[in-house]
């Protein structure tokens, strides 16, 4: 099974489009995650969107707004509250920065490793 983050952006009219997702594939919706990361003493917080892999095919994709979104701020209220519309619990993490990462690539491995321990992601098969 192929895993892969697909990055929106950092959440300013990003999160819309990421929300829209939610909807539109409700039913394959598996997890809601909230990343948390300090930077520059603020928190903010990564919006990630897992979906069921699709029918056809053997791709997983994890949709993500990456570290731009403060909290506590209307856009971090927003997702919660349309998480809830779905019936879903929003998981969250505090995890490092993507900035602590020569390459964001690197950062996207680091995740994958914490959201499979967690049992969050399925195994590689």
């Amino acid at each position: 099974m192929i895993q892969r983050f697909i990055e929106l952006g950092e959440g300013y009219s990003d999160l819309y489009e990421l929300l829209e997702i939610m909807y539109t594939n409700k039913e394959r919706v598996s997890q809601l995650l909230c990343l948390k990361v300090k930077k520059e003493n603020k928190e903010y917080a990564s919006f990630v969107v897992v979906l069921h892999p699709a029918s056809e095919g053997n791709f997983l994709p994890l949709y993500i707004c990456r570290e731009g979104i403060p909290v506590p701020s209307k856009r971090y209220d927003l997702f919660h509250s349309k998480a809830a519309d779905l019936n879903k619990d929003v998981i969250s993490f505090d995890v490092k920065p993507s900035t602590d990462f020569a390459e964001t690539e690197l950062f996207y491995h680091y995740l994958t490793g914490i959201l499979r321990l967690n049992y969050l992601l399925p195994p590689l098969t």
